[in-house]
């Protein structure tokens, strides 16, 4: 080891490097080489991005309610092996025989290595879940992509979480819930729920729930009528954190009632666009010289394009899948919520952007 002194500086640090004299050689040798090489590496495209894909095959299909318009689905890996792992509130991207790209919440149980789905048939949905119905049979393969949580469970690494947990499920939304009060069960989480829907013979999974007894209270409208927010957030839970997932009008009475309690948390998943506030109408074009439709205040851009092009892709309907991205030609789209700084503004998410007035220009 050199020993330096605090007054002097190693001469090389701030003078002139020495190098040995092969060295000099070989570099000087190299040179052309390094050069050709960097000019074929610049005329190279881009690297393709890693497949994450997986085809899986549908192993068991099941009717969840009596009047036939749920169906669940396993899907498991053909050669048995676990499925990558997953955590309650996680849902997969299905991309269907048709091309549809849809998103469906993991509703079985992370521990058995496999993913169970449930689709509800919408006869004006755009068709994902009637082909869900009507095509996809037992073993048939599907190409998934995921999973992705956006909605997890508040659970740590050794299953301590919030205090108290209390769950609102509504109709569907019942599907990324189901894993929850598995886990919160499991961590030994005091927890409630109360789950509503239309009617009996359209809610899945009851006798899945039975086994939880009267910590699950079963509403319906048919035979209490529309649930109150006292219904939903029952008072003997007032401290608990709670978790909802179900149509727009169930999360907007919620997210209202729980902006009003201090402190409490409020973890929730829509199944549908968020509604339309303050909106402004604006035109959009389909392609230079195309057709120019109107966008009124209360619609997106997407339910605007579709009456017209069926087929234009979409899936969540939310703003984070990226299925319905248009490249914008003219004019300047308004970015729902923060996302215009994490985008390029030449693009635009025709499901939940719009435009203050004027006409945006879609390459559609």
């Amino acid at each position: 080891m050199l020993d330096y002194d605090s007054t002097t500086v190693p001469p090389d640090i701030y003078g002139r490097f020495n190098r040995a004299p092969t060295i000099v050689v070989a570099a000087k040798l190299m040179a052309p080489a390094i050069k050709i090489m960097g000019r074929v590496l610049r005329q190279l495209p881009p690297p393709d991005e890693v497949d994450r894909s997986l085809r899986l095959t549908v192993t068991d299909r099941t009717v969840e309610t009596s009047d036939h318009d749920v169906v669940s689905l396993r899907l498991g890996d053909p050669s048995g092996a676990p499925l990558p792992a997953w955590t309650p509130g996680a849902h997969v991207n299905v991309h269907l025989p048709s091309g549809r790209i849809r998103q469906y919440s993991l509703s079985g149980d992370p521990a058995d290595g496999t993913y169970r789905i449930a689709v509800r048939r919408i006869h004006d949905g755009g068709g994902g879940s009637v082909e869900v119905h009507d095509s996809v049979r037992v073993g048939d393969q599907l190409v998934i992509t995921g999973p992705v949580n956006a909605f997890p469970l508040a659970l740590g690494m050794d299953g301590s979480g919030e205090h108290r947990m209390h769950f609102v499920a509504g109709g569907i939304g019942i599907t990324p819930i189901l894993p929850m009060i598995r886990a919160a069960d499991a961590a030994g989480v005091p927890w409630t729920m109360v789950y509503a829907g239309r009617s009996r013979q359209s809610m899945p999974f009851l006798d899945e729930l039975s086994r939880y007894g009267d910590r699950v209270m079963v509403r319906t409208d048919e035979e209490h009528g529309l649930p109150s927010i006292a219904d939903l957030l029952p008072q003997h839970a007032p401290d608990a954190a709670i978790y909802c997932c179900g149509p727009t009008s169930m999360l907007d009475v919620v997210r209202s009632a729980v902006a009003r309690l201090h402190g409490v948390p409020l973890h929730y998943e829509r199944f549908a666009a968020p509604p339309i506030v303050d909106g402004v109408p604006f035109d959009v074009q389909l392609g230079a010289g195309g057709e120019i439709l109107r966008v009124a205040a209360d619609r997106s851009a997407l339910e605007t394009i579709r009456a017209v092009r069926p087929a234009v892709p979409y899936s969540c309907q939310q703003g984070f899948c990226g299925t319905c991205k248009v490249r914008v030609l003219a004019g300047q789209p308004v970015a729902y919520g923060d996302r215009m700084s994490k985008k390029a503004p030449t693009e635009m998410l025709i499901c939940v952007d719009r435009a203050e007035g004027g006409t945006v220009v879609l390459d559609v």
